[in-house]
């Protein structure tokens, strides 16, 4: 329903509201004028604006407050009583009434003001990733990006896409914790990959130019009290030969699905989240596998795999793409997604960012860069 203000709320409708007003009304003075005895029921009508006021709009419960007065005074007028305790009845039952309307007026603008600041988190947050479908020399790029609309559950869930001379890059990632602090990591890990992955000649490159902004991110946090976080994040170098690049620092392994069938790759050992390297003697190492002509590779971050239905199941990803493979549907990425909120049965707790990289049938198997570790 619509507001009197223009505003757009889960307010209550015209027909439960009218409803309710004339059935509450009609049952207390109908006990009141029956029942024949001292005790009056009416003066209970004083708390109905009040409660109009916490579920409906302003327009409502001033509505609902002249509704109350005209009662209260039409069952005194008929059952008699004194004129200055009439007047004194009603003279209340005004003023509570206007005190409800003015209590509704502020939870109206507050809920407008917590509305746009949602809307505003989420505006921010598809700035951040890139539109897509979109085409490469080497792959055709799709994708679904799910934000979550409350301002203290948005994430840092992000995917971007680089042409670089070495090939197509990848990133999607996940910063740690919630809120627009969040946001701010994933901008900044967004920039220095845009800028890295034109860069730098090997995918090493890239992860240690990621790292590096994350530490100088984290150092910025600590002087203004924010906490430090940690960047999961899988990358991906896709060239002209068969095999992919890839680094994973501690995100969700990619999926393939070719020929009829859906597995998810092996990268051996992820290493340390972006942020922590300092943390570890182990350096980052680069594995390779083979991204045939027509495969598919999906990639999504933890809000897909750490959905929960009602019972608490978590959602099978790998079970869906294996049911997936043998027909794949026309945008994968959406039906995943449509798949998630199907089987949540509720609005997502938390970002969601899916990207299906379809590898093109013409192949051109040229050298590519062997080395592995930073």
């Amino acid at each position: 329903m619509t507001e009197g203000g223009g505003r757009e709320g889960p307010y209550l409708s015209t027909p439960v509201f009218a409803a309710g007003l004339v059935v509450i009304t009609a049952t207390v003075a109908a006990l009141d004028i029956l029942s024949g005895t001292a005790v009056r029921l009416f003066p209970l009508l004083i708390f109905l604006p009040a409660i109009i006021a916490g579920l409906g709009t302003v327009r409502q419960t001033a509505v609902a407050s002249v509704w109350v007065v005209l009662v209260a005074a039409g069952i005194t007028t008929y059952l008699g009583g004194e004129l200055d305790d009439n007047l004194l009845a009603g003279g209340f039952t005004a003023i509570f009434g206007a005190l409800a309307v003015l209590g509704c007026r502020y939870r109206v603008r507050r809920e407008e003001e917590v509305r746009r600041l949602r809307s505003a988190a989420s505006v921010l947050q598809r700035l951040i990733v890139r539109p897509l479908p979109l085409g490469t020399a080497d792959v055709v790029v799709d994708g679904l990006y799910q934000p979550v609309q409350e301002e203290p559950m948005v994430g840092g869930d992000m995917y971007e896409v680089a042409v670089s001379p070495q090939g197509t890059r990848v990133l999607i990632a996940d910063v740690q914790g919630k809120g627009l602090p969040a946001i701010g990591t994933a901008l900044a890990v967004l920039g220095s990959f845009r800028e890295a992955a034109y860069r730098e000649e090997t995918l090493n490159g890239v992860v240690e130019a990621l790292e590096n902004s994350v530490v100088r991110q984290n150092t910025f946090a600590a002087t203004t009290g924010e906490p430090e976080r940690l960047v999961t994040a899988l990358l991906l170098d896709i060239g002209t030969g068969l095999e992919v690049e890839a680094v994973d620092c501690g995100h969700i392994a990619p999926y393939m699905i070719h020929g009829g069938v859906a597995r998810q790759v092996s990268l051996g050992e992820p290493s340390v989240p972006l942020g922590v390297a300092a943390l570890t003697t182990e350096p980052r190492t680069s594995t390779r596998f083979v991204f045939p002509p027509g495969a598919t590779l999906v990639l999504c971050t933890d809000g897909v795999t750490e959905a929960r239905d009602p019972a608490g199941d978590f959602y099978p990803l790998a079970e869906r793409l294996r049911a997936w493979a043998p027909d794949p549907p026309g945008r994968l990425a959406q039906a995943l997604g449509a798949d998630v909120r199907a089987f949540t049965g509720t609005d997502p707790r938390d970002d969601i960012a899916i990207v299906t990289l379809r590898r093109r049938q013409v192949q051109d198997d040229g050298p590519r860069d062997t080395r592995t570790t930073s």
